[in-house]
C-alpha cells in the first residue's frame, strides 16, 4: 500500500472499529457481566447530562453516529449529534449502519435503555462490548444525555444480508481467504 494512504486506512480502520449498527444480533453469551462502576452517584440533572455528554464524546459515539464529527475533528455542532448516516460498514456479516441514536432513545424509556445497553450484542463493528462493560451510572448519563438531544433526522437505512451488494456509500472490509494469511515475522 501506497505510503501516502496509510493515514486514510488508519482512521478508516478506527471509524470502523467504533461504528455503530442499526439491528442487533441475538446474544453470543447472555451472561456477560459487569465492571464495577468506577463512577460516582451523579447527584443532580446538570451534572448528568455533563456527564452523558462527555461519555458520548469520549466512547467515539460521535465518530460514527454523527455525520462529518472525524473528518471535522469534532466542529459538528451537538443539535446534528447522533443522527446516524447512510454509510454502510459492509463484510461478511451484511452490511450494518450506525443507528440514528436520537430516535432509538426516543422510542425506549429509562430502564429500558439500561436493559438493553447492558446487554447489547450488535453486529460489527460497534464496539458493543465497550458499552456492555460500562457502568450503569453512564449508560444512564448517556441516556440522559441523547434525550436532552430531542428527535432528529431520519432512522438508518436497514441491515442488508451477506451476499447483497448494498446501496453506495459504504466501506467494504475484504478478509484474505485463511489458507493465504501467514504469521508475523519474529
Amino acid at each position: 500500500m501506497p505510503r501516502s494512504n496509510r493515514p486514510l486506512v488508519l482512521c478508516l480502520s478506527i471509524a470502523a472499529g467504533l461504528a455503530g449498527c442499526n439491528r442487533a444480533v441475538a446474544p453470543a453469551d447472555a451472561g456477560t457481566t459487569q465492571v464495577p462502576s468506577p463512577a460516582p452517584h451523579l447527584a443532580d440533572d446538570a451534572q448528568l447530562l455533563a456527564r452523558g455528554e462527555y461519555m458520548v464524546r469520549i466512547a467515539g459515539c460521535n465518530d460514527c453516529h454523527t455525520p462529518g464529527y472525524a473528518e471535522t475533528s469534532g466542529e459538528v455542532p451537538k443539535a446534528q449529534w447522533l443522527v446516524g448516516t447512510r454509510l454502510g460498514w459492509n463484510g461478511p456479516w451484511g452490511t450494518t449502519y450506525a443507528a440514528n441514536l436520537r430516535l432509538k432513545l426516543q422510542e425506549m424509556d429509562e430502564p429500558a435503555w439500561l436493559a438493553y445497553s447492558g446487554a447489547l450484542h450488535t453486529r460489527p463493528p460497534m464496539p458493543d462490548f465497550a458499552v456492555r462493560t460500562m457502568s450503569e451510572d453512564d449508560r444512564r448519563a448517556i441516556y440522559r444525555f441523547v434525550r436532552s438531544l430531542g428527535p432528529a433526522g431520519q432512522p438508518a437505512p436497514d441491515y442488508v444480508p451477506p451476499g447483497t451488494v448494498p446501496q453506495p456509500p459504504y466501506v467494504q472490509w475484504v478478509l484474505p481467504p485463511a489458507d493465504t494469511a501467514k504469521p508475523p515475522a519474529s
